[in-house]
């Protein structure tokens, strides 16, 4: 039975609301020498106590995510890194910050991973006029080392995006910066052993995206844009997921057959890395790839070979590459433009 889970809750509920009831029926009815019904209540009212704290104690455990199951609880685990415990997503609870963005920490149900998601509204989702429309969602995803917050810190989000808004170069987007490295694993975006983020970033951040904000369902209303490492999650995530994300733009991607520094495994390293997927895909999907000729960790021959596999498929792609630039900021806001207008056009616009 999960730690976590209602069932568990509800018999110690149900326990406490036992031992009360049979304490109070059977205390003045137990015979037998004074000392034995002595020790006998006493051991029903520890009883009493025992289940009441229980309750309290899973119910505090639920709200604040502080074991995730019976093993974290017992400390026994694996020795891999994970990261602290998060509330599930029905219980996370978005937070107002001094930058204008909503942030919050949440265990995913499907991965059982932890980690922050910030979220940003455009004006337009308060604005009375649009208190019915649903608005589609672009999920950033940054590089490693990083976090969600160097979108803000360093990436120029959100001020550059509206910007883009205002000139008409793209619609409104909910822009979500989830963890790409939960717990400071990195797996290129992919499920490994004990470390489901590929899970994380396609079923559990979009679940708590959707209970919590007004989306449009469905990959017309999802995409993804990434740079480096999180350029490549924004290339593989629509091949992995095509229902989930339909668009994806990667900015400077790490190298699309895979990085041996990550997975290790050749073989693993090789079926999950983006050129192997896109060449055996099915998806209808849209791809913007984007590098400098003088980024020397994103080269444009990768793009160029994904390009060419990608040709025969149904997976749509269009590359950019800029004469001069390093793997840096300074490269990548310079590519929001034409990132931003390619998954304009291939989203659905914010609709009632």
């Amino acid at each position: 039975m999960s730690l976590t889970g209602t069932s568990f809750f509800v018999l110690l509920i149900v326990a406490t609301a036992v031992c009360v009831a049979g304490t109070m029926v059977l205390w003045s009815r137990l015979r037998g020498p004074r000392t034995v019904r002595w020790v006998v209540r006493l051991v029903m009212i520890g009883l009493c106590q025992l289940t009441a704290i229980s309750v309290m104690a899973t119910w505090i455990n639920n709200d604040y995510g502080l074991y995730a199951s019976w093993d974290d609880l017992l400390g026994n685990d694996n020795g891999a890194a994970v990261a602290m415990p998060g509330p599930p997503a029905d219980r996370a609870k978005f937070t107002h910050t001094d930058t204008g963005v909503l942030d919050t920490y949440f265990r995913g149900k499907h991965s059982q991973l932890s980690g922050q998601v910030i979220v940003w509204t455009p004006p337009e989702y308060n604005q009375p006029q649009y208190r019915h429309t649903r608005f589609p969602v672009v999920m950033l995803l940054h590089g490693v080392p990083g976090s969600p917050a160097s979108w803000l810190e360093h990436g120029g989000m959100p001020g550059d995006f509206e910007n883009l808004v205002k000139s008409g170069a793209a619609h409104p987007f909910i822009l979500a910066m989830p963890v790409v490295d939960p717990g400071g694993v990195d797996t290129d975006c992919t499920d490994q052993p004990n470390r489901k983020v590929a899970t994380w970033m396609a079923r559990d951040v979009p679940e708590l995206v959707s209970q919590k904000f007004r989306t449009i369902a469905g990959p017309k209303g999802w995409g993804l844009m990434g740079f480096s490492t999180g350029g490549f999650c924004a290339t593989r995530l629509p091949l992995a997921y095509p229902k989930v994300f339909g668009s994806g733009a990667a900015l400077d991607p790490d190298p699309l057959t895979g990085d041996t520094g990550v997975i290790t495994d050749p073989v693993s390293r090789e079926r999950t890395s983006p050129t192997y997927m896109v060449k055996r895909s099915k998806a209808v999907v849209n791809l913007f790839l984007a590098t400098s000729a003088e980024d020397r960790l994103s080269p444009p021959h990768y793009i160029q070979q994904f390009e060419k596999e990608a040709a025969a498929t149904m997976v749509r792609t269009q590359t950019m590459v800029l004469p001069s630039g390093g793997h840096n900021y300074n490269t990548w806001t310079r590519l929001y433009p034409a990132a931003f207008t390619f998954l304009s056009r291939h989203t659905t616009a914010p609709k009632a």
